[in-house]
Parts: C-alpha cells; sequence; structure tokens
C-alpha cells in the first residue's frame, strides 16, 4: 500500500520520512509479519532438526526453500497475510494459515499441522520483536550514533587548545577549551554506549504459559529447553529468558529503552549548550545559498538544526518512558496491553534517528568564532582571581580569597590593569608577583587534555 508523505498522520512516515526510511524494514507492519514469518519457518526447521519422528524425511534443500519465504518476502506476501487476518482476527494465526499455504505450494502438505507446533502467539511475538530491534539498533541507530560521535571528537581534537571562557549558573568561571568541552560528551556517550552494549536482546519461548506444557506433553522424551535454548540463543543470535509467564517480561527490553533515553538526554544537554554557544557568537553557521532563516527577518540565520534534535530527541524519550514503564508489568500470566504498546517500538527509535541526523546536519554547519571566544576572556580578566588567592594561600599570605573577593566582586569592569595593579600591591616576593603576572585568561585553563 503506497500511501502519500503528506497523507501520513505521524511525521515519521511523513515530513521525515526520508530520514527515517531505513527504519521501515525493521518497524513496518510488513516487516513485523516478515520477522514472525522467520521465526515460524525457523521453529518448523528446527523441529526437523530433531528430529520429530513425523519430519524425519525433510532434508536440507527442504531448508532452502522454507528460508526463501522468509527471505525474499514482499509487500504481496504481506498483503496476503492481512487478507487472511480480516477472517481469523487474529495477526499471529494469519501467518502460520499463510505459511500452511506456502506449504501446500511446495508439497509439504503432509507436515504443515507442524507450523507453530504447541506454539502461543507470544513465542512468535517475543522472538520476532527483539530480532528487529536487534538489527535495527546494529544496522542504523548504532552507526547513527557513533557518526555523531565520531564528528564531536574529531572537533574536540581540534579545538583542543582553544581558551575559552567557561560559564557556571550562567556565569563567568574559570577558563577552559573548547576541545575539552566537548569531548566531555564523547566520554558521556562512550559510557551509555557500553552500558547499552551490555543489555542483552532476549526472548520467550516456552509455549502458552511458559511451561512447554504442549510440547511435553506430545514428546515428553525431547529436551525442550535445550531446544528452545538453541533456537532462540544459537540459530536466532538472541538470549532466550527461561522463566516466564506467557509472555516475555520485558525487562530487558525496558532496560534498552532506559539506555537510549539516557543517550538521548545527554545529547539534548548537548544541543542546549551548542545552541547556548551559537547565542555567544561563538560559533558561526555555514549559510546554504536559498535557505531562509525568518519569514521577515532577513538577516536571521537560526540554529534549526540542533532545536530539531532537541525536539526530536525529547519526542523518542517520552515514549521510551512510557514503554519502559508500562511493558513489565502484565496482569498475572499475560493481559493485551503490551501487545498495542510493542507496535509503537520504532516510533520512538525513529525520533532518535531524526535527532541524530538534525544533530550531525549541525555539527557541520559549526564554524569557530574565535574572535569572539578571545573577546570574551579579555572581557572576564576576573575569572584569574581563583588562581591568584590559591597561590598566595600556598604562600601563607593572611586571607587571600577575602582579598581577591574585595577586589573582583564588584559591579566594576575588572580588566588586565586591574588586576596588574592589585598583584604589584602585595607584600610578597617578587618571584611569586612574576609569577602572578603571567597568568592570563586564556593560559589559566588547568589539565584539558582527554
Amino acid at each position: 500500500m503506497n500511501v502519500s508523505s503528506l497523507a501520513a498522520i505521524s511525521p515519521v512516515d511523513g515530513r521525515y520520512r526520508r530520514a527515517t526510511a531505513s527504519l521501515a524494514k525493521y518497524f513496518s507492519e510488513g516487516a513485523l509479519i516478515n520477522y514472525r514469518v522467520q521465526i515460524e519457518v525457523e521453529y518448523f526447521i528446527a523441529l526437523c532438526n530433531i528430529p520429530l519422528p513425523p519430519l524425519k524425511g525433510i532434508g536440507k534443500k527442504t531448508f532452502e526453500s522454507l528460508r526463501r519465504i522468509y527471505k525474499e518476502f514482499s509487500v504481496e506476501d504481506a498483503a496476503r497475510v492481512k487478507e487472511i487476518e480480516k477472517v481469523t482476527n487474529h495477526d499471529v494465526k494469519a501467518v502460520e494459515y499463510f505459511l500452511k499455504d506456502k506449504f501446500d505450494e511446495l508439497d509439504l502438505t503432509s507436515y504443515k499441522e507442524f507450523i507453530h507446533f504447541g506454539l502461543t502467539s507470544q513465542d512468535i511475538n517475543n522472538t520476532a520483536l527483539p530480532l528487529s530491534i536487534k538489527e535495527a539498533y546494529l544496522t542504523v541507530l548504532k552507526p547513527a550514533l557513533a557518526e555523531v560521535v565520531e564528528d564531536l571528537e574529531n572537533k574536540a581534537r581540534k579545538w583542543a587548545d582553544m581558551p575559552m571562557l567557561a560559564r557556571t549558573h550562567g556565569q563567568p568561571a574559570s577558563p577552559t577549551t573548547i576541545g575539552k568541552e566537548f569531548y566531555v560528551f564523547v566520554d558521556r556517550l562512550a559510557v551509555q554506549s557500553d552500558l547499552l552494549q551490555t543489555i542483552p536482546f532476549s526472548a520467550k519461548f516456552g509455549g502458552a504459559i511458559g511451561n512447554f506444557n504442549a510440547h511435553q506433553v506430545a514428546y515428553p522424551d525431547v529436551d525442550w529447553i535445550a531446544f528452545a535454548d538453541q533456537l532462540v540463543n544459537t540459530s536466532l543470535g538472541l538470549v532466550r529468558t527461561r522463566v516466564t509467564t506467557q509472555i516475555d517480561h520485558y525487562d530487558n527490553l525496558a532496560a534498552f529503552c532506559d539506555a537510549v533515553k539516557r543517550i538521548n538526554t545527554i545529547l539534548i544537554d548537548l544541543t542546549r549548550d551548542i545552541w547556548t554557544y551559537i547565542s555567544f557568537d561563538y560559533f558561526k553557521q555555514k549559510i546554504k545559498k536559498g535557505e531562509v532563516g525568518s519569514s521577515t527577518m532577513p538577516h536571521k540565520v537560526n540554529p534549526i538544526d540542533f532545536e530539531n534534535a532537541e525536539g526530536n530527541f525529547g519526542v523518542a524519550n517520552a515514549i521510551l518512558e512510557h514503554l519502559s514503564a508500562k511493558l513489565p508489568i502484565s496482569r498475572l500470566q499475560r493481559d493485551l496491553t503490551d501487545s498495542t504498546v510493542t507496535r509503537n517500538i520504532g516510533v520512538p527509535l525513529a525520533h532518535t534517528l531524526i535527532g541524530l541526523k538534525s544533530l550531525l546536519r549541525g555539527l557541520h554547519k559549526l564554524i569557530l568564532n574565535a574572535d569572539v571566544t578571545r573577546a570574551d576572556l579579555q572581557s572576564n580578566w576576573a575569572v584569574v582571581a581563583e588562581a591568584i588567592q590559591t597561590i598566595l594561600r600556598r604562600e601563607g599570605y593572611p586571607q587571600p580569597y577575602e582579598a581577591l573577593k574585595a577586589l573582583t566582586r564588584t559591579h566594576t569592569t575588572i580588566d588586565q590593569q586591574a588586576i596588574t595593579e592589585f598583584i604589584h600591591t602585595l607584600d610578597i616576593a617578587r618571584s611569586v608577583k612574576d609569577e602572578l603576572l603571567k597568568i592570563t585568561p586564556e593560559n589559566y585553563t588547568g589539565i584539558t587534555k582527554f
């Protein structure tokens, strides 16, 4: 079904479709059906590999034909499943019936009752979903985040020695370097990305209430736990949650959502900082020919990429917050609230992707305005007061903090001359005065190596 982006209700599939198209193969309705088909096929093949007695006659050539069902899954196939669902009013049962038709086409009719054998819908859904999330994260989101981090690190190294006035509480504070402040975010993102890597993409596979009841009663001699572990952990590359109800308890999915949310929160912090630096005129932005910043003010070059990124990270986090809070809760052995909620997992990841692409676009536009950063430092000589009073403490000078406070905590501008004159009034050794006179807002940046 082709729907114009102009007719889409969500901006993810409308205005921002170009930015999010790469996620459609993981989170669209057609993609979900395809993943379900994959799980059903791989389960059937695993049953053949036990082998269950009725399935002994099926060989590897048949496996190749079966796998082509999901590897070559088409829009027409997805539409066929949706047509069946109109009758069944059950999405997973529709996949089962679709596969039974395919078995007829492959002359496998006598085996088709082993499709979905002993399973409940959540054995399929709770493996299809984490598999789609894992592949989307590794293929699309992780590389997009890595590209942002790489650009930040390049800028951090490029501007490693560029002094800048720091601000705490929005007020002038001890100088730093632009490179170090950029690298703060590189370091934060690296730590949180490593944490995210530790979270398993877990799946539930154990029958109607997680106990393999139907499997055990039909084939009591099969080690169904080992079978399911092999299928989920080895064949599908997930991690099977062994003790469950009818559904996965989603604790690891909640952890994944929280981890992505923390990364997005760090990126919101970054976008706001850069937005502020642009407002200080520390950075100019590359001008794109034909672009308009305001419908009425011709001069405007707005930091729209950083604003767009901030907004999308915020929307993503709102949905991720609900997912992580809601999904681990299910009444008794299962209720249906997770079904409609998990269908939205692609939405916050799409907004995250939009945010990453907008942020990267904004970073590429940044032009350092070194004249302004230097001028800002020169306008705030009071920030070297910390250095002076600390050295005076070292020298045993009486009440150095109070002396510098009296000098600098005023509404009078403190410039280089005022600091120099103050130093000459101090009753200290000439060598210490010379030491103090060498301190400037540009060189008082501490240890900024990373």
